[in-house]
């Protein structure tokens, strides 16, 4: 397991590398989409049923940005997503609280409520509780030595783009999704019209996997920010953090 001294908070800037590949990756309903950018512009989109399956089609991904938590903390709730509630105001339902990684080693949603329960004071959404195998998979990804996985939150994302305001509708509104493609445009992040195969993603999951990519390309060229910042640390002295 890695440690403070050879696990770094966030992926050095390319040493001069011109065009860097990154990569966001968002869950959906079929597993994972990714999207791909060379440069910080748009180079791919893939989708996969399973993180061991995607990964190995981008080996040049200097950065994989995940919208999931990483590192789950022994007692008490993580300073990330208390952070990102603040910049999510007056928009706060779009973060959830991860509870302490014992809830998330439970077998069923009932065990994990009552545990969180008697842990943090408060129970685990069902909604949270969906992401549990997602959740461990990414983690699992990470804790076994793959630190180019780094967590971010799209919304949060979204809102460093747009003056540091949180997009006012909804991910899955036609004002939404229009306002955060003009965001990921913006940025020099073009979708095109036409996705293969992951086209026939949710646009929202397409929409996150944009902004992933476009804080992975952030943390590749070192201009990142991090919520917290420095990170707090698991108990193996990995980063918690949401980066942007």
């Amino acid at each position: 397991m890695g440690s403070r001294r050879d696990v770094p908070h966030t992926a050095p800037a390319p040493g001069g590398a011109a065009a860097p590949t990154v990569v966001g990756v968002d869950a959906c309903p079929t597993g994972w989409v990714a999207v791909i950018l060379r440069a910080g512009a748009f180079a791919g989109a893939e989708t996969a049923g399973g993180l061991a399956e995607l990964l190995p089609r981008v080996p040049d991904a200097q950065v994989v940005a995940v919208d999931m938590p990483l590192g789950l903390l022994e007692t008490g709730l993580r300073q990330a997503d208390t952070l990102a509630v603040s910049i999510m105001a007056p928009h706060r339902s779009r973060v959830f609280p991860v509870p302490p990684s014992e809830v998330w080693r439970e077998e069923d949603y009932a065990a994990a409520n009552q545990c969180c329960r008697r842990l943090t004071g408060r129970g685990i959404s069902r909604q949270t509780w969906g992401l549990a195998a997602k959740l461990r998979e990414a983690n699992a990804h990470r804790d076994a030595g793959d630190y180019r996985l780094h967590e971010v939150h799209p919304e949060v994302s979204f809102a460093a783009m747009n003056d540091s305001q949180p997009v006012a509708w909804s991910k899955k509104s036609w004002n939404g999704q229009a306002v955060r493609r003009g965001l990921l445009v913006g940025e020099g992040i073009a979708l095109p019209d036409e996705l293969g195969l992951a086209g026939r993603v949710p646009t929202d999951d397409l929409l996150d996997a944009a902004a992933a990519a476009w804080s992975a390309h952030r943390i590749a060229r070192g201009t990142a920010r991090s919520l917290p910042d420095p990170p707090e640390l698991t108990a193996t002295e990995l980063p918690v953090a949401i980066w942007y």
